[in-house]
C-alpha cells in the first residue's frame, strides 16, 4: 500500500481528519479508494467539482 498523505487538520470537536483533494489525487486526474474490498473512483472535475463512483 502507498503511503497516505498526513491530514492538513484534525478537528479537536469530533476527531475528523481533514484532507486536501488534491494530495489525495496526486496524479491531477483520479484516485482509487477501496472499502470493505470495494474500489471506488474519486476525481476532480475542471469545474473543481468532486466525483465520487463506484
Amino acid at each position: 500500500m502507498q503511503n497516505l498523505p498526513t491530514p492538513r487538520n484534525i478537528n479537536d470537536a469530533d476527531g475528523t481528519a481533514v484532507y486536501d483533494a488534491r494530495d489525495l489525487i496526486v496524479n491531477g486526474l483520479k484516485a482509487a479508494i477501496v472499502l470493505d474490498g470495494q474500489t471506488y473512483t474519486l476525481r476532480i472535475t475542471r469545474a473543481g467539482k468532486l466525483i465520487l463512483t463506484k
